[in-house]
């Protein structure tokens, strides 16, 4: 497909770059990214994905906006206090780019549904903010050869990487870095720790840029490595992962 006069004026500053072009917008149209929550991290995903170009933006989240998601779920306003986040996002979508396609879905993800939702998109990003989410997430798209990209947020901290074990020797899973779910108790959610809004933006921003290189193919793909980010410091650390030889997941997977 070919770019409209309107499509070369609305991602000019996109087409200018050598990196990007005319062919890497015509990419971006064509691609199609699933986000898993529509949360903290959710905003900014959907804000800068849609103000990039994704054709196609599927939404899932089953919650309704609180007052005290406002701290840092951007996207959202005042005025959609008490009704389904999917429909608060996608007017602040549609605001800023209504040519892309939304698809909301007004569910959790589950074992049940997984395969044939996640089997629709290119990419996933996951905005959840629970580890059986991340898990399933993880397995679903290993089998479906599916890259997706991951933050996680806590107080005053921030971690990302992107997964698809499916690319080569050196492209680990989430249970290779994390083999076993914690328990419930161990890690606090949000709710109970806090978490400082901005620092969602930052994460959230961050992954955005990971997913966008991972569907022009440009720069260094962040699977293998794991991006820490302490705001206070303030320090961005960034870990090498490697492929486990005894992940359930994975080791199964090769045998």
């Amino acid at each position: 497909m070919e770019l409209t006069d309107h499509q070369l004026e609305r991602y000019a500053r996109h087409v200018i770059l050598d990196e990007v072009g005319e062919e890497g917008q015509e990419k971006l149209l064509a691609a199609k990214v699933l986000i898993i929550g529509a949360g903290g991290l959710g905003s900014p995903l959907a804000l800068y994905l849609a103000a990039a170009g994704i054709g196609t933006l599927g939404i899932m989240d089953d919650d309704d906006l609180d007052l005290s998601n406002l701290q840092r779920q951007i996207a959202h306003d005042t005025a959609f206090i008490g009704k389904a986040k999917t429909a608060s996002i996608t007017r602040a979508i549609e605001r800023i780019n209504p040519d892309i396609k939304i698809v909301k879905y007004q569910e959790r993800l589950t074992e049940a549904n997984a395969s044939a939702l996640l089997s629709r998109y290119d990419i996933v990003a996951d905005g959840s903010d629970n580890f059986p989410t991340r898990y399933l997430l993880n397995d679903h798209c290993f089998h479906l050869k599916k890259t997706w990209v991951s933050a996680a947020l806590l107080r005053f901290e921030g971690q990302l990487s992107t997964f698809k074990p499916y690319a080569g020797a050196h492209d680990p899973c989430y249970r290779c870095l994390y083999p076993e779910m914690p328990p419930a108790d161990l890690i606090p959610r949000c709710d109970q720790a806090g978490i400082l809004g901005s620092v969602a933006g930052v994460m959230g921003t961050l992954q955005t840029t990971e997913i966008l290189k991972e569907i022009l193919n440009i720069g260094d793909s962040l699977s293998g490595r794991l991006i820490l980010y302490d705001a206070l410091i303030p320090r961005f650390t960034t870990v090498t992962v490697k492929k486990n030889p005894s992940c359930i997941l994975c080791a199964a997977q090769e045998t």
